[in-house]
């Protein structure tokens, strides 16, 4: 398999970024929270724009999101957020307890720990930080790990703060949170020579494995984020952002580098016949009576238009599922405020174009029998903006793979839209109001006795977990920590308590119950009351169903269903009253009969046990 990786020229590598559950955000005394409440006490808007940076040189993804010219909006909460946040207070110190979770870990993955931790500051001006920077700080270099006989480097590992959370968004205009500001979290970055894309698939398991094995680490939906550069010979390195399904990762390499290829033989097909893209023209004039709907809406109507020369055929061809070179463009048009673009490869009788408006249209850009063209409709800023865009995309395919960050859909395991163009080191430069911080010998030894140990747990969860597949299941679920506490709190069942909380969790979150949202506190009950013998193990599947609708006490959920277990005396008078009652002929039908009505209620082991007895 991997002949033929390396025969395309496949480059891959990992950024694992996780939340860290610690008691305050990295540089300000906030707790490390999102608000649950969501009702702002006040909000901020603000504009940015791009600059240059230490070096002189400004970033193109600053340049990109500055022709967007979004408006950002600031929710602010009442307990989680402070001035540090809206960047009118300094950066109050770096938050030792993140700082040693952080090294712990670059203790376990090997890593070379810096001697002096500097902040620094990492141009951001897509409005997820309101002071248009990220503060990220190096912890470690030149890490190793070996999986399945493949040894990875770990050249990096960053503790940094977390981004704002998006509320809602559209191309003018975003509004975030800054509760989710500066929460702490690391960045894991292996080389990237991972030779194939299932390699990448364990390799991020592993790794996720690695540092929920600390349990110091967030939960819930985006607490941990998976980023993949990928490339391959000929194209480009394209950073696919917000992979949530680690499972999926090998599944959308795949579809990418299919992606990347099919880009390729277009642009091989273009350089050919010698293809070249036209500068845009203002059209506005053949439009003005149209009856096209998506631009006779137009309130401040201003039509663009350019031709590409050589290009027909290659903007309706197929590059992933769903997804064509047109597509592409439209992309990037669409980052500039419009629907949209119409080009020459679609259906456009569908639009309801009149044949003159065609005609005309052909005749003024000049459109010969092997050319395309792409039209954009908007306002006259809108269009003007959006038309130079998918000039720039459409220019693109005359260089094949452009460099590009790129989001994943898993529902069509592809990358479906272009986000920006990829970042580079210009965006970088030092934090002036955090100090440095001195890595000492005690701080290095402290990490290493923290460091989690995956052949150690394996060996602990093995111990204590006779099936092999649940033990190795449960390793990998994020569930691990909260089973080892209930197992050494309440001296539950080892075995029963892994069975509950992954096989019938799983089977009752595909009945739409949501047994994520159940609080450890909950967890903790339920095992607890059945270690107590309050519950059988028949009723636990009802308490959790329960538990999942609502935070109700687990001892209220048990008087409230009536769950409570009948055992010992009460056991035994209840199996005199229903042999007396229904004349049962032998210890079988007995328990045939008690078990139909009191199945929640009576443990079959015990009850079995008193009726062998008899």
């Amino acid at each position: 398999m991997d002949d033929y990786y390396k025969s395309i020229g496949f480059m891959c590598g990992l950024e694992i970024h996780q939340r860290l559950a610690t008691k305050e955000k990295l540089f300000c005394a906030c707790p490390a929270l999102v608000s649950e409440d969501h009702k702002p006490v006040a909000s901020v808007v603000r504009y940015q724009r791009a600059v240059a940076g230490e070096l002189g040189a400004v970033d193109a993804t600053a340049k990109f999101e500055e022709i967007r010219s979004r408006s950002f909006k600031y929710n602010v909460f009442n307990d989680d957020t402070c001035l540090v946040e809206l960047d009118e207070e300094p950066p109050h110190s770096i938050n030792i307890e993140a700082l040693e979770i952080a090294l712990s870990i670059a203790s376990a993955l090997k890593m070379r720990i810096v001697d002096e931790i500097q902040p620094m500051r990492k141009g951001v001006i897509d409005g997820s930080d309101p002071s248009a920077f990220q503060r990220t700080a190096m912890v470690a270099l030149n890490g190793k790990m070996e999986l399945n006989g493949i040894k990875v480097s770990i050249p990096s590992m960053f503790l940094e703060e977390e981004s704002c959370g998006i509320i809602k968004s559209d191309e003018e205009s975003v509004v975030y949170g800054i509760d989710r500001l500066g929460i702490p979290l690391i960045e894991v970055d292996t080389d990237p020579y991972i030779p194939n894309p299932t390699v990448a698939r364990d390799l991020a398991l592993y790794i996720g494995m690695l540092l929920r094995l600390t349990g110091r680490m967030q939960r819930g939906i985006g607490s941990i984020r998976q980023d993949v550069n990928v490339s391959i010979r000929g194209g480009a390195r394209v950073e696919i952002k917000g992979a949530q399904e680690v499972n999926l990762i090998d599944r959308f390499l795949e579809v990418e580098i299919k992606r990347q290829q099919k880009l390729l033989e277009i642009m091989g097909k273009l350089l050919k016949v010698g293809a070249k893209v036209e500068a845009a023209k203002d059209v506005t004039k053949l439009f003005i009576k149209t009856k096209v709907g998506v631009i006779k809406r137009q309130k401040e109507l201003c039509v663009m238009a350019f031709a590409l020369r050589g290009y027909k055929g290659m903007l309706g061809t197929e590059i992933a599922p769903n997804r064509r070179l047109g597509t592409e463009i439209s992309d990037y048009a669409k980052k500039a405020g419009v629907n949209g673009i119409i080009h020459s490869d679609e259906k456009l009788e569908g639009y309801g174009f009149e044949a003159e408006e065609l005609e005309a249209l052909k005749k003024e850009l000049k459109i010969g029998p092997e050319d395309a063209f792409v039209l954009v409709a908007g306002s006259t800023r809108n269009a003007k903006e959006a038309i130079k865009l998918a000039v720039l995309r459409s220019s693109y395919a005359l260089e094949g793979v452009p460099k590009e960050v790129r989001v994943v859909n898993d529902s069509v395991l592809c990358t479906t839209a272009f986000l920006r163009p990829l970042p580079s080191g210009s965006r970088m430069y030092p934090e002036t109001d955090a100090r440095p911080i001195r890595i000492n010998r005690s701080m290095i030894e402290e990490a290493a006795r923290n460091a989690p140990d995956m052949d150690k747990e394996k060996e602990y969860v093995g111990s204590l977990v006779k099936n092999r597949a649940i033990a190795e299941q449960l390793i990998r679920s994020p569930r691990l920590q909260t089973f080892k506490m209930i197992v050494e709190v309440t001296k539950a069942d080892p075995g029963f308590v892994a069975n509950t909380m992954l096989q019938k969790f799983t089977e009752l979150r595909r009945e739409g119950f949501d047994v994520d949202g159940i609080s450890e506190k909950g967890l903790f009950e339920l095992f607890g009351a059945y270690e107590k013998e309050k519950i059988t193990k028949q009723a636990v599947e009802e308490v959790i169903k329960a538990l999942a609708k609502s935070g109700t006490p687990v001892d209220g959920i048990i008087a409230e269903l009536s769950l409570e277990r009948i055992r010992g005396k009460e056991l035994k008078a209840l199996i005199e009253k229903e042999k007396g009652a229904n004349k049962a002929k032998n210890s079988g039908e007995l328990r045939s009969i008690i078990m139909s009505k009191y199945r929640l209620n009576v443990d079959g082991s015990e009850l079995n046990g008193l009726l062998t007895d008899r």
